[in-house]
């Protein structure tokens, strides 16, 4: 009986190399997924239940959501909040994509020192600029109106330097192309440029909407009319200075969470491409 080859036995143990290293690969993936879902499973688990200790023989109920719900008055921060955060968002894709593309393809003096000031910006915190803002709002009888909430981030760095990245990887063929047909540059950016930079624009519309959509410090410094809270804010006042209800306290967790999950399943795809590419081209 012939004995298998050295090459045949190498390739042999290469295969269950590779086998073991994409199992071991797998069960590392796991076992991060299970400690990252292992913190919302507690939460989800303690607002289906009557009270904070969950054992085999709790009953679970829904009664938490509705009276958090009522609590909270979740409509109406849940309008104010879509209402602030889609406003910003399409201000920050409107500003972003005009100023990225004059950073990525025109050619006028200062563009690098521009291009700076704005990375610039990327290293700044909001809250050291709240006493400008706020006096700015003031002086434009701006505090406690949806003004005081859209305008402080209508514009935004990371936005300007993402958009100018993608530019950065689409060909100057294409933009010589039209301009030949007779194309102007804003037709150009309209109609050639924008519809190739989807995977961006959606990149930029999760990280802006969901910024928003959890933002505190705004509505806290610029409004104080009821009628102007978000669920941010609807979202403190479940926090007591003595006692919580830590069930309903989950449960309205669970509430202002669920929007922005689902929002970012629905765009997953487009954010891991906008997000691969930052990095390509400088």
């Amino acid at each position: 009986m012939a004995l298998p080859n050295a090459t045949s036995m190498s390739a042999v143990v290469l295969r269950w190399g590779d086998r073991l290293s994409q199992w071991l690969l797998n069960l590392l993936l796991i076992v991060g997924a299970l400690l990252v879902l292992l913190p919302l499973g507690i939460v989800l688990l303690a607002s289906l239940s009557p009270t904070l200790e969950v054992s085999l023989t709790t009953t679970l109920t829904l009664q938490n959501y509705a009276a958090a719900w009522a609590r909270g008055n979740f409509l109406l921060a849940f309008a104010n909040s879509t209402l602030v955060a889609v406003a910003v968002t399409c201000l920050q894709i409107v500003t972003s994509a005009l100023a990225g593309y004059a950073l990525s393809r025109l050619q006028f003096r200062g563009k690098q020192m521009i291009l700076l000031i704005v990375l610039t910006t990327l290293v700044i915190p909001f809250q050291l600029l709240v006493v400008p803002i706020f006096l700015v709002l003031k002086w434009g009888h701006l505090i406690n109106t949806y003004g005081a909430l859209i305008l402080p981030t209508a514009v935004n760095g990371f936005g300007i330097f993402l958009m100018r990245q993608f530019f950065q990887t689409i060909p100057v063929e294409l933009e010589e192309a039209a301009a030949l047909d007779g194309a102007t540059r804003l037709q150009i950016l309209w109609r050639v440029m924008l519809p190739l930079t989807r995977p961006a624009m959606v990149t930029l519309f999760l990280f802006t909407f969901i910024g928003e959509w959890n933002d505190l410090f705004k509505p806290l410094v610029f409004t104080t009319k009821p009628a102007l809270r978000t669920v941010q804010l609807a979202l403190a006042e479940f926090q007591e200075q003595f006692t919580n209800d830590w069930s309903l306290m989950m449960a309205a967790v669970v509430i202002t969470t669920v929007p922005v999950i689902v929002l970012f399943l629905f765009g997953q795809k487009q954010f891991v491409r906008g997000i691969a590419a930052t990095g390509i081209k400088g």
